[in-house]
């Protein structure tokens, strides 16, 4: 059985925006890269950081507790939001009633209007 690909993710910086876009699945096997890409983007000190993952194809528990603990870790010193539009992302967040906690949008232009204050373009 061949082994499954790692997540890929890439941080672009816009105006003091970090938006971590991650392509995969987000598991227990993956989740430690998962993490380190949010570190990453966080050592820049953004006044907001969007978590892209319109590209996921799987978001285990694992890859929710990450969310979590981001949302924590970045609650007064930066905007927090994540781009969620397919049922293998949104719904396990919706199902586990995270969309109550974390900030989230269908779309990356909704996300950066929401953590900037600007109408979507």
């Amino acid at each position: 059985m061949p082994a499954k690909d790692p997540i890929t993710t890439s941080v672009s910086y816009d105006e003091g925006v970090a938006v971590l876009s991650v392509t995969g699945e987000i598991d227990l096997a993956t989740v430690p890269a998962f993490e380190a890409a949010i570190a990453d983007a966080l050592t820049q000190r953004p006044t907001a950081l969007i978590v892209d993952l319109s590209a996921v194809d799987f978001l285990a528990s694992a890859g929710l507790q990450a969310l979590v603990a981001t949302h924590e870790n970045v609650n007064g010193t930066a905007r927090f939001a994540v781009v969620a539009d397919g049922p293998a992302t949104s719904r396990p967040i919706e199902l586990t009633g995270l969309n109550q906690i974390l900030s989230l949008h269908s779309s990356l232009s909704d996300a950066k209007a929401a953590v900037t204050g600007d109408p979507p373009s």
